[in-house]
């Protein structure tokens, strides 16, 4: 990258605390090194079937191109030096004494880092954190860690020979680090608790006397001993207190239940795991103080976080940097880098490089010692059953999950964990706790699940349970129970769109795996002796998004015709880049012929938010909405299964607003020039009618046209060659009202720009940049704050059939065989959802059989941790060959698709222990079952947890 920007260039940069942010978008001249044009190539596909052939990134990835940011150097980036220093940081491994400092003469002369940056340091220089990210980015001498494998310094070396050699002789000596007096680990209160309380009305479609949506979510006052002070219960006060009132009477229906209701309590245990991402947290960072510009190639899921946190933090430093340039890249995620700490790390270390680039970058020692965890949860559930109907009437959940020494996203996890808890069952009341505390465990983010994973996977383990207590046929006992569409969740909040899970349960209750299960046990262990088998099921549905989804998304064309979409999404290996070309299909007819991902620098639309959008009161909303350039929310990272419905919608309103205001009008044009200058054909033609066929737009038998004779028209003519478009949803899309004709005066935007021909023309709008008009909204309609209160309400649901074989010598699990069904609205490329299928599944398979990670001194923060000690599953433990799968079809073809990355790995995960179950007549329910725990319950006869049944 060159170290002056043009004026072009900076009039594309925004502004943060005085430094100038630009974002390089991947395809652009200053990412030649990592995003050449030629390595994102046009997606191929097949115009009379839409099928796509393979991603847009795949040759540039099997080839092993520059698409990583762990893969760049300094010399692969125009403009930048040569010569490329190298860093580590420094952690240490216990966090229960006063840090006292670190000794390096460990290290011969030779060896010894060219530059040392401490928390003095960073003091003086007034380097900091982002507040998201707590205190201490370097630990200060005389403070106990808040966490293990807390940073306390930054080595820098300027060749990279040294620096191997360096770190490897640092590796695994405790006793670099100097220690002080003895404090005991720090305490501090937890980082979230909610509570969810409902009492629904006399059949699920009545109103509720009193729901969180309805009513409040409820808060705690305070803590005592890590344990939530919840309000006192009074029915007649406060609406907190009548809410705990409600609480109240629920725990005390539990407590004497009434005859012929079955009672369960049941305790479980899901552990935390290492979220294993391939592409290892990386950046590399140049300062050119000639210029006052940094430099930063990062891997993240947030760009637009590390350009908004990383320029007030660079802006607070004081050491003279101007102007901030990021290059986002291709990434591998799943959660573990959306707002992950590193690239701050990163923007630090490109500080004190004395001039040169300084990559940092974890190998996977680090990478076990200081990456984003999943959660662990202890969960007590107690639910109350009907035996005469086997239909569930209370249900009763509290939650204490631990998110390690720094907050993240802990309070989201906390909150998800609870509302997703109830699965795919209607819960007439309902109460649901949950709590996430503060530890020196190393920080847990949003890793995929978010809470769900760990809260049904155990409702899925207990609904099983109370099938054997029944004698009821499992999938039965769920098909009575199930949440159908109208019916409220746990917040009182009615879910968005049909809800299909009766349908996944009857297709998995009629798959032969299911059906013959008995038959196929006693032919199993008769031919196997010594083994025993069992086939298990579990069911849930996941929400996805935020409740705060916003982006931006660009569809444009060229004189010749070539379609260019730009987005802010990051692609973390989901196809991301590929399924939103895909969108551009049915307005366009054909995908974007180039994606440019990552990119949060939008001046042609000039949107702006105030204050959070997950706390704002309605007051704040009321009073901003009038202003047509304001937004609850800027943009979303790429999390929370959001792209195929959230960021695709974005995208779909773009190419449908270029096809409505250009290619359309376009085409009438051409259509009308042979009828009397003007006249259309003697046939009615109808926007609704048109289509595109082999490429080539028609509409009510009139002759079709290509992409390329529309586009020229479209030029000509001055109508829309380029839109831009800002969405907003708080779980439901925000709408205006624009000054457009026909169906446009009112779409599900918050903000449209538009390039009428070449741009240089007049055309109706307010001129921003590069050819574009903002096409101010006359009105704008935002869902109610209140809506926060809803939790969730898009849902996506998968039912998994496991097939197992227990040793009985041994105690380990075989997965013979899993058959799914998932049911994700209308896939944009199946084959993706096909991989996303397969890849989460194996996670899951992971969760379940094989993956744990000690929280504590004995866990990775004490920087031994590898793949030599954790287990991920191989080829051999996911079935790889036997496994099967569906989608379930679509309810129309205009059915939206849903976000279902997460969901499909939840599943399985109470599938298999409930096979163990049916194999062994055992019950798990601390995970991962691994051969150690089979082999003693088998040994006992019993697995040890609470038993209590009334």
């Amino acid at each position: 990258m060159p170290a002056r920007l043009s004026r072009r260039d900076f009039l594309k940069c925004s502004v943060v605390a005085g430094i100038a942010v630009y974002i390089a978008p991947p395809g652009s001249a200053a990412l030649a090194a990592l995003f050449e044009r030629e390595r994102q190539r046009p997606l191929p596909w097949d115009a009379s079937t839409g099928r796509i052939r393979y991603r847009t990134d795949a040759t540039a990835k099997v080839t092993g191109e520059k698409v990583f940011s762990y893969d760049i150097r300094g010399r692969d980036m125009p403009g930048w030096p040569q010569e490329q220093a190298h860093a580590m940081l420094l952690r240490v491994g216990r966090a229960d004494r006063a840090y006292a400092g670190f000794d390096l003469s460990i290290l011969d002369a030779t060896l010894k880092p060219d530059h040392i940056v401490t928390a003095a340091d960073l003091e003086r220089d007034g380097v900091r954190f982002p507040p998201f990210y707590g205190e201490d980015m370097l630990l200060p001498e005389g403070k106990t860690p808040a966490y293990l494998g807390h940073a306390v310094a930054l080595l820098v070396w300027h060749d990279f020979a040294r620096f191997r050699t360096a770190k490897t002789a640092l590796k695994f000596h405790d006793e670099v680090i100097r220690w002080g007096a003895q404090t005991g680990p720090l305490e501090r209160p937890p980082w979230a608790s909610f509570r969810y309380v409902r009492v629904g009305g006399a059949t699920p479609f009545e109103d509720d006397a009193y729901s969180s949506l309805k009513d409040t979510p409820l808060f705690p006052a305070g803590y005592r001993k890590n344990i939530p002070q919840w309000p006192q219960g009074n029915a007649n006060g406060a609406i907190d207190a009548q809410g705990m009132a409600h609480a109240e009477a629920i725990a005390t229906a539990l407590d004497a239940p009434a005859a012929g209701t079955l009672v369960m309590e049941r305790e479980y245990f899901s552990q935390s795991i290492d979220t294993a991402a391939f592409e290892l947290d990386n950046g590399n960072g140049w300062f050119d103080p000639a210029t006052g510009t940094m430099h930063l190639v990062a891997a993240t899921q947030s760009p637009h976080e590390v350009a908004e946190d990383g320029a007030r933090m660079l802006a607070a430093s004081g050491l003279g940097v101007k102007r901030l340039i990021l290059h986002p890249c291709y990434t591998v995620g799943y959660g573990s880098k959306d707002h992950n700490p590193f690239p701050f790390y990163a923007l630090m270390a490109g500080l004190y490089g004395d001039g040169r680039p300084v990559r940092l970058a974890n190998d996977r020692y680090e990478q076990f010692q200081s990456s984003l965890k999943r959660h662990s949860f202890r969960i007590r559930y107690r639910i109350a059953v009907d035996r005469a109907s086997g239909k569930f009437d209370i249900f009763q959940g509290t939650m204490h999950g631990d998110g390690g020494g720094r907050q993240n996203f802990s309070p989201s996890v906390c909150l998800v964990a609870a509302t997703a808890a109830q699965s795919i069952y209607y819960f007439p009341q309902s109460d649901l706790a949950s709590t996430v505390i503060s530890s020196r465990a190393l920080d847990a983010g949003s890793a995929r699940g978010y809470g769900t994973l760990q809260s049904m996977g155990a409702t899925e383990m207990l609904v099983d349970e109370v099938a054997a207590e029944l004698k009821l046929d499992p999938i039965e006992l769920r098909q009575r129970n199930v949440f159908t569409s109208g019916m409220k969740n746990t917040q009182g909040a009615i879910p968005g769109g049909a809800q299909r899970a009766d349908e996944v349960l009857a297709k998995c209750r009629a798959h032969p795996l299911w059906q013959q299960r008995e038959q196929r046990k006693r032919e199993f262990e008769a031919a196997h002796p010594g083994k025993r088998y069992g086939i298990g099921f579990g069911c849930v549905q996941k929400d996805f998004g935020t409740g705060a989804e916003a982006a931006f998304a660009e569809v444009s064309l060229s004189r010749e015709g070539k379609v260019l979409l730009r987005h802010i999404g990051i692609d973390m290996g989901t196809g991301m880049a590929t399924s939103q070309s895909a969108l551009c299909i049915p307005w366009l007819g054909r995908p974007a012929d180039e994606i440019r991902t990552g990119d949060t620098q939008w001046p042609e639309l000039p949107m702006f938010e105030t204050g959070d959008p997950w706390l704002m009161q309605q007051a704040e909303q009321d009073r901003n909405v009038g202003n047509p350039r304001w937004t609850p929310h800027y943009v979303s990272p790429s999390s929370a299964s959001n792209s195929a419905y959230f960021f695709g919608h974005a995208t779909r309103e773009a190419a449908r607003l270029l096809f409505t205001q250009g290619l359309w009008p376009a085409a009438l044009a051409i259509w009308g020039q042979g009828f009397g200058g003007g006249q259309l054909a003697p046939l009615v033609v109808r926007r609704e009618e048109a289509r595109w066929v082999d490429g080539k737009l028609t509409a009510g038998g009139l002759t079709p046209l290509p992409l390329q004779q529309l586009v020229a028209k479209a030029f000509e003519l001055g109508l829309a060659t380029g839109a831009i478009v800002h969405t907003f949803n708080r779980w439901q899309w925000a709408e205006a009202e624009f000054p457009l004709e026909g169906s446009d005066a009112r779409l599900p935007l918050d903000g449209i720009a538009l390039r009428w021909g070449d741009g240089q023309g007049e055309g109706r709008g307010t001129p921003t940049a590069n050819g574009y008009r903002m096409i101010e909204r006359t009105r704008a309609h935002y869902p109610p704050a209140q809506r926060n209160n809803a939790g969730v309400v898009y849902y996506s649901a998968i039912g998994t059939i496991a097939e197992v074989a227990v040793d009985t010598a041994s105690g380990e699990v075989e997965l013979l065989n899993h058959h799914s069904v998932l049911e994700c609205g209308n896939p944009i490329v199946p084959e993706l959802v096909s991989g996303q299928l397969q890849g989460g599944l194996a996670m899951g398979i992971g969760h379940a059989l094989h993956e744990y990670l000690p929280l504590y001194e004995d866990g990775p923060g004490n920087g031994t941790w590898n793949f030599n000690r954790y287990t991920l599953p191989r080829a051999k433990d996911v079935a790889v060959w036997q496994q099967s799968g569906e989608v379930l079809p679509a309810l129309s073809d205009s059915d939206p698709p849903k976000g279902m990355a997460e969901v499909v790995m939840i599943a399985v995960v109470p599938a298999i222990v409930n096979a163990i179950a049916h194999a062994t007549g055992l019950r798990f329910r601390e995970l991962p079952v691994t051969a150690e725990k089979v082999r003693s319950a088998l040994a006992s006869g019993r697995v040890d947890a609470t038993e209590e049944t009334a």
